[in-house]
C-alpha cells in the first residue's frame, strides 16, 4: 500500500495552519482581524462556493478536477519510462505558469543539486532545466552544457503563440536540423499545448512530434497538477500519485461550509480583510526552508496575475490588487527584516514552517569558555532556525504586523500538493470576494500584443500607433 493511502500516515501529513497573529485578541483591534469580520463573510463565501462547486460540474474550473484524472499521471509515467534511458537532459522551454510550476516541484522535492548528481544518483533520470527567459547569454549558456543527441526539448504553450517561447522553440529546431538532420530531430521534442487549436498543435499533428494536452481553459499558473507541471516532475523521479493526493486531500478539506474548519475559506477571508479593511497592500511570503522558495516564486505570479486587476466583473475601474513578495528564512531575516519591523505597516506575512527537515544537523559543543558559541553547542541546526521563524513571528506581532503560518510536517510530494492546492483555491475565492475575475490576465495580454506590434507581426500594426506620445523623448532626460 503506498503510504498516501494510509490514513494514519495522512494525518500525520495534515497540513497546520495558525492564524493567531492575525487576529485582533493578540494583534489589538487597530490592525487585529476579529472574529464577527470573519464570520460576516460566511455568507459571501459559501455562495462563492456553490458558484465554484456549479462551474467545477460544468468542467469550467480544471484546475479543481486534475488531481481526480486517474489516466494522465499513468500516461506520463509510461512516456518517462520508454525515454528515460537515451535522455541525459530533458528541458523546458517555457515561461511564466508554462515553467514556475516545474521549477517549484524541482526545487521542493529533490535533491537542491540535482542536476549535479551522477546518473547513478539520479537513479538514471535525466538532468531536469527549465529555460525560462530569453536573456540571449543566459540561453545560449544552457545550450553550451548540452549535448544535443541526449536531449529532449518539452516546448510548452497553452495558445502555442507565446513570443519567448516560440523563439527559444525556432533556435532548437534549427538546431536539432543542424546536427541531427530532418529524420531525427523530432525525437528530441515533446510538445505540451491546447488539444485542437493554436501553431503547436498544428505543429504536432503534422510533423507527427509526440505531446501532451493542456486544457483549453485552464491558465498557466493554475496549471501545476496538469502535463504542464507534471511532466518535468515525472523526468525528475517525483512521485505524481503521491503530489496528486496531497492535492485531493485538501480540495477535499476545503469543501466543509465551517470557516474555522476550511484552510482555503479562512486565508482568503482573512487575506481579503486584512487588504480592504487594514490596507496591506503588499503579502510577503516567508518559507523558512530552501526548498520551498520555488513554490514561494510560483505562488507570487498565481497571486499577482489572478488578483492585478483594472475592472471588476461589472466592468468598473476598481485598480485592485495585493504585490507578493518572498523572504527566505533565516536567510532574509538579515536583509529585509529590519524593513518590516520599522518600515511603513503595509505589509501582511504568510509563514511557511516544516516541522520535521529531511536532515538532522547537530551542533558539537566546542569553545566552551566562550559564551558567543556554547550556548549553541548541544543544539541542532534544525532547533535554531525554528527559533529563527517563532523569533521573526513574535517580533513582527509586537509591532503590530499581522502574520499566519502554515506548517508542513515534512516536504514531500503529499505536503506540497496540499500548499499548492490550498493557494490555488484561496487566490481564486479571494479573486470573487473582491469582485474581479481571477482567472483571466488582460494586463498582460497588452504586453504580450505590443511586444508582436513592435516585431512586425501582422494584424498588431494598429498597436504600433499607441506608441506615439511615449516615443518622443527629451535629449535633457537621457544622459
Amino acid at each position: 500500500m503506498k503510504r498516501w493511502m494510509d490514513p494514519n500516515w495522512v494525518q500525520e501529513m495534515r497540513l497546520a495552519l495558525d492564524v493567531n497573529f492575525m487576529m485582533s485578541p493578540l494583534l489589538g483591534e487597530k490592525e487585529g482581524i476579529a472574529e464577527e469580520e470573519i464570520e460576516n463573510l460566511i455568507p459571501a463565501l459559501q455562495a462563492i462556493r456553490q458558484e465554484i462547486q456549479e462551474k467545477k460540474d460544468q468542467g469550467q474550473l480544471p484546475f479543481l478536477t486534475l488531481p481526480y484524472d486517474s489516466s494522465l499521471a499513468p500516461r506520463i509515467k509510461s512516456f518517462v519510462q520508454g525515454n528515460k534511458n537515451w535522455i541525459e537532459n530533458f528541458v523546458v522551454l517555457g515561461i511564466g505558469g508554462s515553467a514556475l510550476g516545474a521549477k517549484a516541484l524541482q526545487t521542493a522535492l529533490n535533491h537542491p543539486h540535482y542536476n549535479l548528481l551522477s546518473k547513478t544518483m539520479r537513479k538514471g533520470f535525466p538532468r531536469v532545466f527549465v529555460a525560462d527567459n530569453i536573456d540571449p547569454d543566459g540561453f545560449k549558456a544552457l545550450l553550451d552544457l548540452l549535448d544535443i543527441r541526449k536531449t529532449l526539448f518539452n516546448v510548452i504553450s497553452k495558445s502555442g503563440g507565446t513570443a519567448e517561447t516560440m523563439s527559444q522553440f525556432l533556435i532548437i529546431r534549427d538546431l536539432l536540423k543542424k546536427r541531427l538532420g530532418n529524420r531525427k530531430e523530432k525525437e528530441h521534442l515533446v510538445i505540451t499545448t491546447d488539444p485542437e487549436q493554436g501553431v503547436l498543435r498544428k505543429i504536432a499533428g503534422e510533423e507527427q512530434i509526440q505531446s501532451f494536452e493542456i486544457h483549453p481553459l485552464l491558465g498557466g499558473r493554475y496549471s501545476v497538477f496538469s502535463a504542464v507541471g507534471l511532466l518535468p516532475a515525472a523526468m525528475g523521479d517525483i512521485d505524481l500519485e503521491e503530489l496528486l493526493a496531497g492535492a485531493r486531500e485538501m480540495e477535499k478539506r476545503c469543501r466543509t461550509d465551517s470557516i474555522w474548519e476550511n484552510p482555503a475559506y479562512l486565508c482568503a477571508a482573512l487575506a481579503t480583510l486584512v487588504y480592504k479593511q487594514k490596507k496591506k497592500n503588499i503579502r510577503v511570503v516567508m518559507p523558512y526552508a530552501d526548498a520551498l522558495k520555488g513554490v514561494g516564486d510560483w505562488f507570487c505570479q498565481l497571486w499577482a496575475e489572478s488578483l492585478g486587476k483594472k475592472l471588476n466583473t461589472k466592468g468598473r475601474e476598481v485598480w485592485t490588487g495585493q504585490t507578493p513578495l518572498v523572504a527566505l528564512g533565516a536567510t532574509d531575516q538579515h536583509s529585509q527584516l529590519q524593513l518590516y519591523n520599522e518600515g511603513p505597516g503595509d505589509k501582511v506575512f504568510t509563514f511557511v514552517g516544516v516541522k520535521h527537515y529531511v536532515n538532522l544537523l547537530s551542533l558539537p559543543k566546542l569553545y566552551p569558555k566562550l559564551e558567543a558559541l556554547s550556548y549553541l553547542g548541544g543544539h541542532s541546526l534544525n532547533e535554531l532556525i525554528q527559533a529563527e521563524m517563532l523569533a521573526t513571528r513574535l517580533t513582527l506581532v509586537k509591532g503590530g504586523r499581522p502574520s499566519l503560518t502554515l506548517m508542513l510536517p515534512k516536504v514531500n510530494p503529499f505536503t506540497v500538493g496540499q500548499l499548492m492546492m490550498l493557494w490555488e483555491l484561496e487566490t481564486t475565492l479571494c479573486g470573487h470576494l473582491l469582485g474581479i475575475n481571477p482567472l483571466d490576465q488582460p494586463g498582460v495580454e497588452e504586453g504580450k500584443n505590443l511586444a508582436y506590434a513592435y516585431l512586425g507581426r501582422k494584424g498588431y500594426e494598429d498597436k504600433v500607433k499607441e506608441w506615439g506620445p511615449y516615443t518622443k523623448f527629451r535629449k535633457k532626460y537621457l544622459t
